[in-house]
Parts: structure tokens; C-alpha cells; sequence
């Protein structure tokens, strides 16, 4: 981080909290419910993704289950996921446990969304302090995971938007906090959400080069 970041800087935003998470579920699955959004086409691309609408859809509520199921264990394993089985509807598609019945149609797959939410949201609120989750980028806390979540909820909300034509755009104080704790190098002094989407590879930042490759820092605080 440069001296001029760092100048620009606020001061620290905050702890990422369970109330947190519970507003991102909240938001999304309000968006997802607006009548433009259930009378949509959910087969259709989800922004730049190559999977559907319905199929993002799927692989968030996947993600929120198991950032709630790997905070379960008392002796998570350091190097590898709880051992659910996992599977794809076909080659490129997404590895999930979760999948939502067809018949359901979008409000079923947005109840399945917002009952895997209430799930990291519960698992986020009720943790010890000493609980730890396996994620690929590393080893998270409690906070970590629900920071996690937010991303997952952000910036695929922003996804299904593009592709179902809604407008979105995520709370910049929550935002504020995510990048805080998952993404301490992002620059300081832009928008939130602009700088998330940009940490993401989702968008533009003035005088930055867009972003490629990405990964956030989990690690628990100190």
C-alpha cells in the first residue's frame, strides 16, 4: 500500500458482524423477489459469467451452506473442506451440494437461497471466538467467514442483475467493512462498491489497472 493510500485512508470501519451478513441475505433475496426479477428469463448468461442466472443462483446459496458448514466442526481439518459430496449438472458447471428443485421455479430457488443464508447467518452469530473454517485462501474466523459471504452475495447479486436486467447496487458501509477485512491492499479514497467490484474483477477503478486474477486475505485479525 502506498504512503498516499494510506493517507487517504479512513479510519477502520469496523468488525464485519452476523447483522451484517443477515442485511446482505435481506437485500439480495429482496432483489431477487422484485416481480421484474421472478418474471425474467433465469436461463439466460448471469453478466460475463457463462452460467445461467438460475445456476449463479444455485452456487450462492451452495456457498452460504458451506461457509456455514465448515464453521460446524470443533476440529476442522487445516487442509481440506468437510467431505460433502459434491457434483456438477455437467463439465463447467458449478461443483455444488445445494441444488433447488426445478418445479420451484425462481421463488423456490431464491427460498433456497435465503434459507442457506439464515444458516451462515446462525453459524456466524453463535460461534466461539476460537472457531475456525477451511477455505481455499486460507483458514477464517467467524468474521472471515461472514465477510466471505457478503462477497459471495455482492458480487453475485451484481451478476444476476446484469443478467436478469435489475439494478443493484450493495450498502457502501458494509462494503466499506468487507474490503477492510478481506481486502486490506484495495485503494482507499473511491466508492465502496466501485472498489469491491474492482477487487473482484468486476469493474473499473480511475488510474488502476483492472484486476485478473484475485484472491482475498481471511486470515483471522492480528
Amino acid at each position: 500500500m502506498s504512503d498516499h493510500d494510506l493517507a487517504l485512508r479512513p479510519a477502520a470501519p469496523g468488525p464485519v458482524t452476523a447483522d451484517d451478513l443477515a442485511e446482505g441475505v435481506r437485500l439480495v433475496t429482496a432483489l431477487l423477489r422484485a416481480p421484474a426479477a421472478l418474471a425474467a428469463d433465469w436461463d439466460r448468461p448471469a453478466g460475463t459469467l457463462e452460467w445461467t442466472c438460475w445456476e449463479t443462483a444455485e452456487h450462492l446459496a451452495d456457498d452460504l451452506f458451506a461457509y456455514a458448514a465448515q464453521l460446524g466442526p470443533q476440529t476442522p481439518h487445516a487442509d481440506s473442506d468437510v467431505p460433502f459430496v459434491y457434483r456438477r449438472t455437467a463439465p463447467g458447471k458449478p461443483a455444488n451440494v445445494v441444488f433447488a428443485e426445478r418445479d420451484g421455479g425462481p421463488a423456490g430457488v431464491v427460498q433456497v437461497l435465503e434459507a442457506c443464508g439464515a444458516l451462515h447467518v446462525a453459524m456466524v452469530r453463535t460461534a466461539a471466538p476460537q472457531a475456525r473454517a477451511h477455505h481455499v485462501f486460507g483458514t477464517v474466523d467467524a468474521e472471515g467467514s461472514a465477510a466471505m459471504g457478503l462477497v459471495e452475495l455482492f458480487v453475485h447479486a451484481e451478476d444476476l442483475a446484469l443478467g436478469l436486467g435489475l439494478d443493484w447496487r450493495a450498502p457502501a458501509a458494509v462494503c466499506a467493512r468487507v474490503l477492510a477485512r478481506l481486502f486490506p491492499e484495495a485503494p482507499a479514497g473511491a466508492d465502496p462498491w466501485a472498489t469491491l467490484l474492482w477487487a473482484t474483477g468486476r469493474g473499473e477503478l480511475p488510474g488502476r489497472e483492472r484486476v485478473t486474477r484475485w484472491r482475498w486475505q481471511g486470515a483471522p485479525r492480528g
